[in-house]
């Protein structure tokens, strides 16, 4: 499609007479519903304008309207490229000038003139509209649909900073234009009170930092440390982790179809064990992420535990090797707590000296030797 804007006029719009950014750049159909409502098209309403009987200037309006309409920003894009001195041109060697000298002379920014320029390097760099070197003021020459535009427009400078480039990235992959992302960058306290004030924008954002913790070491550690210093928030994590190791434990028995007992032991689960862990874990799976798990997996939790007390009271081998594991395990932490205790400093125990740690120590004793003469008449060959 080759497009022919009505000359004379600015290289580009006055900045009041554009956009936010200076020029347009909505993509066409984006916001017309509530002008469509009031737009009567003259083949629709009968009142067709005779031959003629436009002014010069609603007709030339017209006709750049319709260009923007089938290009968006590439018309105004157009207008830099062709008019804006490309790097490593002297001034002397064309005639076009500096996005400064452009920008000035359309009364906006160079600053705005610059992206609408690097939009363009883009899309000539992937071979969708001539290089720069090759285009002369005032030519026109056929332009990508509107489509195209946002593609490599982007309306903020911090789009090009490496920041920005990393949230434009995101935003392609979620399938969402840069350009919202950046604005939600942009203003942190917008997105503040967002949160603040809807469910399901915190949740978003709660998904977000869940996903972003994975790759982020440092997040993790200020958001583990925000949840210690917080009791609230401890006291919710301690629950949630005790209703997560709970449903582990039964999911354990569904999966690997073994149980750990109270004692330690590791042991074949029974069927009906089983099968009563799976119910209860199918409960829990159809729940909602809204729902909370608590009840249920102390639900299942004491189920589950009450057919392991059961299924090990009607084993006697089984029962008595539990007694067995029971006991060792008993034995084993309490020396390792008495290993712990140190009398390097016997010279100052003086210091450290209560009445109770003798009579304690004296108890401690009597059970120990007591112990090893009960165990001495049951070991074997005596």
């Amino acid at each position: 499609m080759t497009v022919a804007i009505a000359q004379p006029e600015p290289a580009v719009p006055p900045s009041n007479e554009t956009s936010g950014e200076g020029m347009p750049h909505e993509a066409p159909g984006e916001g017309a519903s509530a002008d469509e409502a009031f737009w009567d098209e003259p083949g629709a309403s009968g009142d067709e304008v005779p031959a003629g009987a436009v002014h010069d200037l609603v007709a030339r309006d017209a006709r750049d309207f319709g260009v923007y309409a089938r290009t968006g920003g590439w018309a105004f894009a157009l207008k830099v490229a062709r008019s804006v001195r490309p790097g490593g041109e002297a001034a002397g060697e064309t005639p076009k000038v500096s996005a400064k000298a452009f920008a000035e002379l359309a009364g906006c920014s160079a600053e705005r003139v610059m992206r609408y320029y690097k939009a363009w390097d883009k899309a000539a760099d992937d071979g969708l509209v001539p290089h720069f070197e090759v285009l002369v003021p005032g030519e026109d020459i056929e332009l990508p649909d509107s489509d195209a535009w946002l593609s490599y427009y982007t309306s903020r400078s911090g789009a090009s900073s490496e920041r920005g480039t990393a949230i434009a990235a995101a935003a392609e992959a979620e399938g969402i234009r840069p350009t919202k992302a950046l604005e939600v960058a942009e203003n942190p306290t917008a997105l503040r009170a967002a949160i603040l004030a809807d469910a399901s924008t915190a949740n978003a954002a709660r998904a977000a930092l869940l996903d972003r913790l994975q790759e982020d070491p440092a997040l993790q550690t200020e958001l583990a440390r925000d949840i210690a210093r917080t009791d609230d928030l401890k006291k919710a994590v301690a629950t949630e982790a005790q209703a997560a190791s709970r449903i582990g434990y039964v999911r354990q028995i569904v999966e690997n179809g073994q149980v750990k007992t109270p004692a330690g032991q590791t042991i074949d689960a029974p069927a009906e064990l089983r099968a009563e862990a799976e119910r209860h874990l199918s409960l829990i799976d159809e729940l909602d992420d809204s729902e909370d798990t608590g009840e249920w997996a102390t639900d299942a939790y004491d189920t589950v535990k009450d057919l392991v007390a059961q299924t090990i009271q009607a084993n006697p081998e089984l029962r008595l090797q539990e007694r067995r594991t029971k006991f060792y395990s008993s034995l084993q932490k309490a020396t390792k707590v008495f290993e712990e205790l140190t009398f390097d400093d016997a010279d100052d125990l003086d210091t450290i000296y209560e009445d109770d740690m003798l009579q304690r120590l004296e108890e401690l004793q009597q059970a120990i030797a007591t112990c090893i003469t009960t165990l001495r008449k049951v070991a074997p060959g005596q």
